[in-house]
């Protein structure tokens, strides 16, 4: 299931469903130890008229999105039917590890009546239920969950008091679906302790008037000593609640305000998203540095994996993207990760995790007998072009000099030395989208680029040695690209040459940006323009509700029909930011502007999944994809800038 709602501070994560149920918690690494599992999730419930009813019983109208500007979400569900109307504001408090929910609940009804609310917790500790044990302290009143040194603690308070209701049991075990349906009849066993697979439930009974409103504190503290979710329920207590959500809704409307931007031309559902893109990337940034593809782990994909890794591919653009809007700390974060996991031999691997250790990998060491390396060499360029875009903004040279030997010399030594010298291209390595080994014209555009930054860091810190033989590689990569990998007759260039030298002639959009963005031609080149109407003409054949697919034959969630393939954000996004760079007037970016409708169009309320139905619209695959939020914040301030500068132009 796709995920509305993500909220974090660099070690806490918590990914809310579209019903408002906690899916994902991580600690205490953001997408690594989840502690929730793949087919649980926090019910929420409202027992009233002799009845029960769960939020996700098909009976509610819920809407679930940001707060404007900042890492709070806003939940509105009614249930007409209950006559009950539940509005909520969640955090994960950006100081400390507290996750925090300011529940109101509504009676509609014209009568007074006794309204039970019931909040249900599944835990899956360390992502295994084995030996897991949850126990109600009356002493503090709260529900501890813990296993080794992962601890949590369930409480909240209404009127200023503590829960009155709660019950501990098995879940998914023994017969037993969980604690939560001994909630249905709307009173709890009370079982103050269970382990093995369990789940908890608390509960708060109130008499409720008509029309009137009950406010609830819920929140769950997460450590790794009983001692650490004690302090932070003292701070809460002592700090108040309703001042720990004000505080962190102003952290991040602060956060979100340093970005310098207008938006000529654009509806407010496009500026919202805008900032809802910064606040998705953000939460899906650790503060040790890794930036997360994707916390969705309803995401099922090959070999029951998820996207819950860092690959340095999105991981490198959407660094770039946070440079672009100005988020020097956190990109440099990325880059102090990218230099400690970058290998001896000067390349990064296919994905890592969080903690800086290595994921997992479909890439194979040897193929047809023969030893290769199972990299996608773009994974490394993209590292060293990157790095080049912050230091040009972020101006902070120490930080150069201090990795320039351990990973700018060193990435680009390897990619020098990764060449066919006899037609000057990278040797083959895995493309950009996972699937093809070869040299793709992305990788070699992307080599060509990263040299071209190490000439330049090389140049700005005096290696004159190291800048003529970074310029003179990165010269030679690009006149093989063009003489290798230009299709003239056809005026496009090839999606990949393979081991055996066959050319793949299906046009894929990555083909094209790359050229464009890291350099290697002008975007107002004939050549390009060419090829831009050759493949804006294929790679959205069939599509209906417009956008652009990968690539020609893309089969990758195809949901079959004559779709070319299903339109992703990031393709569709990228031939948008080159509509942008090429555009002469203000009338030429009115299409750049549609573009970027288009987009807040088919976003989730807050979330930009991978890609789209082809017919429907309906999202496909992880939703969200942090690479997807950071194209579309490239592109509305790419625009900006762009009809920024038209209309001070056309004043002048």
């Amino acid at each position: 299931m796709a995920r509305s709602m993500v909220l974090g501070n660099g070690n806490t994560m918590v990914c809310l469903d579209q019903f408002g149920q906690v899916r994902d918690f991580y600690f205490p690494y953001v997408g690594q130890d989840n502690h929730i599992g793949s087919n649980q999730m926090h019910k929420i419930g409202v027992f009233v008229n002799n009845g029960m009813h769960w939020i996700d019983n098909g009976e509610w109208d819920v809407d679930i999105r940001f707060e404007k500007a900042s890492m709070v979400s806003k939940m509105r569900a009614s249930n007409e039917r209950a006559k009950i109307l539940i509005e909520s504001n969640d955090v994960v408090y950006n100081e400390k590890n507290i996750f925090l929910r300011k529940i109101n609940v509504t009676n509609l009804d014209v009568k007074e009546r006794d309204v039970r609310v019931f909040l249900n917790q599944q835990f899956k500790i360390g992502n295994n239920n084995h030996a897991d044990t949850a126990y109600f302290l009356s002493s503090i009143g709260s529900i501890i969950h813990y296993k080794g040194r992962r601890v949590f603690l369930v409480g909240g308070i209404c009127d200023n008091k503590n829960f009155d209701d709660f019950g501990i049991g098995f879940c998914g075990i023994e017969g037993k679906q969980g604690t939560w349906v001994d909630a249905e009849d709307g009173i709890l066993s009370k079982n103050p302790i269970e382990h093995g697979r369990v789940d908890s439930v608390v509960g708060w009974q109130r008499n409720v008037p008509a029309g009137s409103t009950i406010t609830i504190y819920y929140w769950i503290m997460v450590g790794e000593t009983y001692k650490d979710v004690c302090e932070l329920l003292s701070y809460t207590l002592n700090k108040t609640p309703e001042h720990l959500l004000e505080s962190t809704t102003d952290f991040w409307r602060a956060w979100t305000g340093q970005v310098e931007i207008d938006f000529p031309g654009l509806s407010e559902k496009a500026k919202n998203l805008f900032y809802d893109s910064l606040l998705v990337i953000r939460a899906h940034c650790d503060e040790g540095g890794g930036i997360l593809a994707s916390a969705d782990s309803g995401n099922v994909q090959y070999g029951g994996d998820t996207y819950a890794y860092v690959w340095p591919r999105d991981a490198g653009l959407i660094a770039s993207c946070l440079d672009l809007a100005g988020f020097y700390n956190v990109s440099r974060r990325f880059y102090v990760f990218a230099n400690d996991i970058l290998t001896e031999e000067g390349y990064v691997l296919h994905k890592y995790h969080p903690d800086h250790s290595l994921g997992s990998s479909w890439h194979p060491w040897v193929k047809d007998g023969k030893r290769q390396l199972a990299i996608q060499e773009d994974e490394t360029a993209v590292l060293l072009f990157g790095l080049w875009e912050h230091y040009v903004r972020a101006k902070d040279l120490e930080f150069i000099e201090s990795v320039y030997n351990s990973f700018i010399k060193k990435s680009a030594d390897f990619m020098v030395r990764y060449r066919d010298f006899n037609t000057g291209l990278p040797l083959p390595s895995y493309d950009l989208w996972e699937e093809r080994y070869g040299v793709s014209t992305y990788t070699t555009s992307l080599v060509y680029g990263a040299l071209m930054a190490a000439y330049n860091f090389a140049r700005t810190l005096g290696k004159e040695g190291d800048a003529d033989k970074f310029y003179s590689e990165a010269e030679s990569v690009r006149k093989a690209l063009i003489n290798y990998l230009w299709n003239d007759q056809g005026k496009h260039f090839f999606k990949l040459i393979d081991d055996s030298f066959n050319k793949d002639y299906n046009l894929d959009v990555s083909s094209f940006y790359g050229v464009f963005k890291f350099g290697v031609i002008a975007a107002d080149d004939p050549r390009m323009k060419e090829a831009f109407k050759v493949l804006i003409e294929r790679v959205g054949r069939n599509i209906n509700i417009g956008g652009v697919a990968r690539y020609e034959g893309d089969r990758y969630h195809h949901v079959g029909g004559e779709a070319t393939g299903n339109p992703w954000f990031v393709t569709t996004l990228w031939l948008t930011q080159y509509k942008i760079a090429i555009a002469n007037s203000i009338q030429d970016l009115q299409e750049s502007a549609k573009d970027i409708e288009w987009a807040a169009k088919f976003a989730q309320g807050s979330m930009l999944a991978e890609q789209l139905n082809p017919y429907t619209g309906e999202p496909l695959s992880a939703n969200p994809l942090t690479w997807s939020h950071a194209e579309y914040v490239r592109t509305v301030i790419e625009y900006s800038k762009k009809m920024n500068f038209f209309s001070t132009q056309r004043c002048q």
